[in-house]
């Protein structure tokens, strides 16, 4: 039984492959609507569960077995029947609330597999793919059935076999956090277990040679692959095992040292989706909407008491030294320490925060984000038992937080409340309730929650079961108070913004703040044109951009950033996020001519171009606005400078554009001379071709205004 294949090339590679797979008796297939990509299932003589993948008639992803390890079960992936299978195409737009574009084109071929053991007890399971023009996903679906109230995963045994050494951007399979530099290697040559070392990392568990996801891949014939997974609920993150000998990778799930195991469920449920987008050109991994599309519909309905905007923040100032969190022991963050930061003093007073409101109000900025409000932070850098510390209701004696708060709807600024849940979950879920009222009764609708810290309690991971369901329950319970949830220190995204649309954005990566703090020298500049390839495929990224004042002084002359200002500038239409902070301190934006840009640049998007780009390289993003329909464009490179051309064609037909771009200067560099930079305009429309020169490390931003009739 198999779905019907309109492609002959495709027809001939499935004869093709029945005669490579001896004594099968039965292969299964489904192809994308286009016919471009074609997965084939099929059990082998021991009754194993496999499948291959295959673009425009290549194999992509050859044999690959699928399977579970249980507890006081015997492990599922032989002696395989399949007991039925059905297929289906499915084509549909759906509309964003909020997002990098307003619609999108949910089309995909099913094919659905029941599967059950030989003999009398046999457990019963399914396998459903789904295959669109940019990549596949699939899962397992476990039914009632007799004998099996419940599964206790020891581990999954999914499988995705590479056809070649490709070349991989990939960080390593932490359990804890994702806050590592990205590497480009052969898939031969990954070694996680060498990225253990980290004393720049709150926490940090890296059990063997493994991956996390999305980790982006690019053969030696020019298709470029990303592996992650979609519908994460109530489930353990998958890293991915990495046999460099075999180039095979298996699903490694992250456990519970407190528990035993990696995942609990009562049946019946479903896993998460694994995921493989296929492209073969690197800029539409950015555009594909693979992940989103593998979620669930909106479930929470009309959620416009959320606005995407620009904010402002007490919370650069700390990591620079300027001031401190708490009122009564300095800290210095960079080495998770008590240690006293000199002349530091607590940062969210009503003073300050009024400041910032002065300054975001003359800006167009609406939100202000003020972290180190609420009384406990001189308790818990360094302790152990963290329980209790934080009630995220009570206010420092220097903070009126009501007086801010109508200060700021005076100004028309609206207040990001922050909760630092200290990694204690259980003392988070004791106060939630209370603390989203608040943010209720104040008007406010969002919060920046953080985790920093081994999870309470021990022997539990960020990325685990428990966590994956603390995270999904807050931004659940969220929803009741009208409350958006951007979370730091979180589990990766996997596309539940569309079935929440409240989870609006997330950290899940080395941000910003490591420049300030981090010993190894900070972000380098390939970072970013990496991460567009890979981290931001899985969904916004709250990175913090701006940075005007490059090498950090007087603050922290021992490190920088290492962009240009150009570079940060562009930050803001190639990294995406509904949330944009303007993360430097005010008075290095005061007066200054670029900050002109960040003062107009959209955070809510009707479409998304990606005009070029290479993984680790370079990338070039055109984003057009909601609403008013104006268009911006961000370029960054890595530590090499590069000239680009290329065509203005997602313009509108007929019309005249004033281009005002924001470009690295003549002699601008990252590290030589990251300030240099320029401001030029031109007249532009459809189809004009732009040059543009950026130098190492550097960026430009441009925005594309109509020009009147006259």
């Amino acid at each position: 039984m198999s779905f019907k294949t309109t492609c002959p090339f495709a027809l001939f590679f499935i004869f093709l492959l029945s005669c490579s797979i001896p004594e099968t008796p039965q292969l299964l297939t489904v192809e994308s609507p286009s016919g471009n990509n074609l997965v084939t299932f099929f059990l082998t003589e021991k009754g194993q569960a496999a499948y291959i993948v295959a673009h425009e008639n290549k194999v992509v992803l050859d044999t690959s077995f699928l399977g579970f390890d249980f507890k006081d079960q015997p492990s599922l992936g032989t002696g395989l029947m399949v007991q039925g299978s059905t297929t289906s195409t499915f084509n549909e737009t759906w509309e964003m609330p909020w997002g990098e574009q307003r619609e999108v084109v949910n089309h995909y071929n099913e094919l659905h597999i029941d599967l059950s053991e030989a003999g009398e007890s046999a457990r019963l399971f399914s396998v459903t793919f789904r295959v669109y023009d940019d990549g596949i996903g699939f899962r397992y679906s476990f039914p009632e059935q007799e004998g099996m109230k419940e599964a206790i995963i020891m581990d999954e045994r999914t499988q995705f076999r590479l056809t070649g050494d490709h070349t991989a951007w990939w960080i390593p399979g932490d359990w804890d956090i994702y806050e590592h530099l990205y590497n480009k290697t052969k898939v031969s040559e990954i070694n996680a277990i060498s990225k253990r070392d980290h004393p720049n990392l709150a926490q940090t568990y890296i059990p063997f040679n493994a991956v996390n996801t999305p980790v982006t891949m690019k053969a030696d014939n020019g298709l470029y692959l990303s592996f992650h997974e979609a519908a994460l609920v109530d489930y353990s993150d998958m890293t991915l095992k990495v046999d460099t000998t075999t180039l095979l990778l298996e699903s490694g799930l992250v456990g519970s040292d407190r528990l035993g195991y990696k995942v609990k469920r009562t049946l019946p449920f479903s896993t998460p989706w694994r995921t493989v987008q296929i492209t073969e050109r690197a800029g539409d991994l950015i555009e594909s909407k693979l992940i989103v599309n593998l979620n669930e519909p909106n479930k929470l309905g009309d959620v416009s008491w959320f606005t995407p905007m620009k904010y402002v923040g007490i919370w650069w100032e700390m990591h620079l030294g300027v001031s401190t969190w708490d009122m009564g022991r300095t800290q210095d963050m960079s080495t998770h320490t008590t240690d006293k930061v000199t002349g530091a003093k607590h940062g969210a007073t009503t003073a300050n925060a009024k400041r910032y409101i002065d300054f975001a109000a003359r800006n167009n900025i609406k939100g202000l984000l003020v972290e180190g409000w609420n009384t406990g932070w001189e308790n818990w850098i360094g302790v152990e038992d963290r329980e209790g510390v934080f009630d995220f209701v009570t206010p420092y004696p220097d903070y009126d937080i009501h007086e801010v708060v109508r200060y700021g709807r005076e100004k028309g600024v609206e207040l990001i409340m922050h909760h630092e849940t200290s990694a204690a979950p259980r003392t988070y879920e004791q106060y939630v309730d209370s603390a989203y009222a608040l943010i209720q009764s104040l008007g406010s609708h969002s919060v920046k929650s953080g985790y920093v810290g081994p999870i309470i309690p021990k022997g539990e991971y960020h990325h685990g079961q428990m966590m994956v369901n603390h995270y999904n329950n807050m931004a659940i319970k969220a929803a009741e108070y009208q409350v958006a949830v951007n979370a730091h220190e979180p589990i990766k995204a996997t596309g539940l913004r569309r079935t929440y649309p409240n989870i609006i954005s997330r950290e899940g990566l080395r941000g910003q703040e490591f420049n300030a703090w981090a010993s190894d020298g900070g972000n380098p500049p390939e970072h970013l044109p990496i991460v567009a390839f890979t981290r931001m495929l899985s969904g916004p990224i709250d990175f913090t951009p701006g940075i005007f004042n490059i090498k950090l002084n007087p603050h922290k002359p021992e490190n920088q950033v290492n962009t240009t200002l150009a570079h940060q500038l562009a930050l803001y239409v190639v990294i995406y996020s509904p949330v944009q902070m303007a993360a430097d301190l005010p008075e290095n934006y005061e007066g200054h001519p670029a900050f002109q840009f960040i003062r107009d640049v959209g955070a809510d998007w009707e479409q998304t171009k990606v005009l070029d780009g290479e993984p680790g390289d370079f990338v070039v993003i055109a984003r057009q606005e909601k609403d008013n329909g104006q268009w911006f464009l961000g370029a960054i490179t890595d530590e090499n400078p590069r000239d680009l051309d290329f065509t203005l064609d997602f313009l509108e037909d007929g019309k005249e554009y004033t281009a005002t771009i924001y470009a690295d200067g003549d002699e601008a560099h990252w590290d030589d001379n990251p300030t240099d930079y320029q401001i030029t305009t031109t007249n532009v429309n459809k189809g004009s071709s732009l040059e543009l020169k950026l130098a190492a490390g550097g960026g430009a931003a441009i925005s594309f205004e109509k020009n009147r009739l006259l």
